[in-house]
């Protein structure tokens, strides 16, 4: 028989578009919405809230929040949750509780299981960045991270994802999609490990 899940506190940032300041109006409507567990900030013209919400599950949180902000329709969008999908190898070994020398030799296939994700971007830099989300399922897979950190990093990729999506539906340049489409043929390539 499954237990109950019991709710619990979550934490989160999100980033709102469409306002630029916050008024007393646009505050008491989003506490009145059901953002009252949440604290509006403005920050390089940004305006975002601070969540502590209670929920069964991290997705469950955000998912209630962001509807809570569309329901206080004061003209504003939730562009993501703010936490960067992007990590060094430092941010690494700090969300997984270890050094940066490990988390190195993980990379290197010094240690561990092998295949780590490849880096996504600034290779050339020497200063590469990896997909959280990536690698947090290798160090799932190789019990290196809790389930619940890993679901929260499927979340967050996905919810910023259909939130991005959702913000540039009318932004793209539908011509030079075409173009590019018909240069690169329309079939998606999958990462491998």
């Amino acid at each position: 028989m499954n237990k109950p899940m019991c709710e619990q506190e979550f934490e989160f940032v999100l980033l709102l578009t469409g306002i630029r300041e916050l008024t007393r109006q646009v505050e008491d409507s989003l506490f009145e919405a059901g953002c009252d567990d949440a604290t509006l900030s403005v920050r390089f013209g940004c305006v975002y809230l601070s969540f502590s919400r209670m929920a069964q599950t991290f997705k469950d949180a955000v998912l209630s929040a962001i509807r809570d902000v569309r329901k206080a329709n004061i003209g504003a969008c939730v562009s993501r949750i703010d936490e960067c999908n992007l990590v060094t190898q430092a941010e690494i070994a700090r969300r997984m509780g270890r050094s940066r020398q490990l988390v190195h030799q993980y990379m290197m296939g010094v240690r561990g299981p092998g295949n780590f994700p490849p880096p996504d971007c600034q290779i050339i830099d020497g200063k590469a960045l990896w997909l959280w989300c990536e690698v947090a399922d290798w160090l799932y897979r190789n019990d290196l991270l809790k389930e619940e950190d890993l679901q929260k990093a499927l979340t967050i990729q996905t919810v910023n994802y259909v939130l991005d999506k959702q913000l540039r539906k009318y932004a793209h340049d539908k011509e030079l999609t075409e173009e590019v489409l018909q240069a690169i043929g329309e079939t998606p390539c999958r990462r491998t490990n």
